[in-house]
């Protein structure tokens, strides 16, 4: 069996995310591997790290690259700082226009005050870069591998951050407007409503992807430890928030082996955490993934682990807790 619904045709956008180290990165390529099979994929990350290209052993950088060795798929690492040095390349006349009529700074304190980030707009520069590769449809499938839980979470609530800009740039807009118009009697919009309208846009439409169940899922990935499980349950409560799909979580570095000691014992820790995530998780499908002898890099070790991503038992919540107590989990993906 596969992971759930990922070959559906109308889903589009498939963002992975969890708490760094649970091997997201991993999961997220070789799941782009294996439906480059059928779709035409592209791998986004937007995580600063940028551990695709690590992970790949190619670089890969700011611009669309295809992976040598791989038909079908490409990459590309979104750069948040380099989205919004573009924004602001394209937008400087608006914005300066912006503080010059809204404001009582002079040139140069206007032209320190560009030289700041606005609350949210990088993060959701990088999003909009994800929207506009989107809607170009150039690829089938689209994966994102977003940055640990905090970035991700920013990301994803960075189009309120902005619209709560632009709703303030708004009302100091209105207040020039209705100067304007007292003294000269009409008034005409120009480049700068023009701008917050386009930036007005842009929020709606990431929302609309986002909240979309039949073109978006968020996929979290987490490992069998107290601190992963716990950053999961806050993850998933703030995309819960945000209306965002989720239909079922990795579960990642599952030990097998008994041979020593030091594996019985730690097997037997992560059945306990295993129930725990199952009993947490309870309207999730459970997909787990065995610890590996060897690191998760290079094509050869991604594409085997997306045949077990997508060749392995897929257990419902019932069915992983009881595995956690029997011997299932041991003959799992073998």
């Amino acid at each position: 069996m596969t992971l759930t619904g990922i070959n559906n045709n109308d889903l589009k956008l498939i963002l992975f995310g969890g708490k760094g180290g649970v091997g997201k990165t991993s999961c997220a390529i070789a799941t782009a591997f294996e439906l480059s099979k059928k779709f035409k994929t592209l791998i986004i990350s937007t995580d600063p790290a940028h551990s695709v290209s690590d992970c790949l052993e190619q670089p890969i950088g700011f611009n669309i690259k295809e992976i040598a060795g791989v038909r079908n798929l490409s990459a590309i690492e979104v750069d948040a700082d380099e989205a919004l040095t573009e924004f602001k390349k394209e937008h400087q006349n608006e914005l300066t226009k912006l503080l010059e009529t809204s404001t009582y700074l002079d040139k140069d304190d206007i032209d320190e005050m560009l030289t700041l980030s606005i609350p949210g707009i990088d993060e959701v520069m990088s999003f909009n870069t994800i929207l506009k590769l989107v809607e170009e449809g150039n690829y089938e499938k689209y994966i994102v591998d977003t940055a640990p839980t905090g970035h991700a979470l920013r990301l994803i609530s960075s189009p309120k951050l902005l619209d709560g800009w632009i709703k303030v740039a708004a009302k100091i807009r209105w207040k020039y407007r209705f100067m304007i118009t007292r003294f000269s009697g009409t008034y005409q919009k120009d480049e700068v409503d023009a701008m917050l309208l386009s930036l007005k846009k842009t929020v709606k439409r990431i929302e609309n992807i986002l909240q979309d169940n039949s073109k978006c899922e968020f996929i979290p990935v987490c490992i069998p430890e107290a601190m992963a499980i716990m950053e999961t349950e806050r993850l998933l409560a703030e995309l819960k928030r945000y209306k965002i799909n989720i239909k079922q979580i990795i579960v990642n570095n599952l030990l097998q082996s008994e041979d020593c000691n030091f594996c019985k014992k730690r097997k037997t820790a992560q059945k306990k955490y295993i129930r725990q995530i199952s009993e947490t998780f309870t309207s999730l499908m459970m997909i787990p993934v065995p610890l590996q002898p060897e690191e998760i890099k290079g094509i050869e070790n991604l594409r085997r682990l997306g045949m077990l991503l997508f060749g392995g038992e897929l257990l419902k919540p019932e069915q992983f807790r009881s595995a956690a107590s029997d011997e299932k989990i041991k003959r799992l993906r073998k």
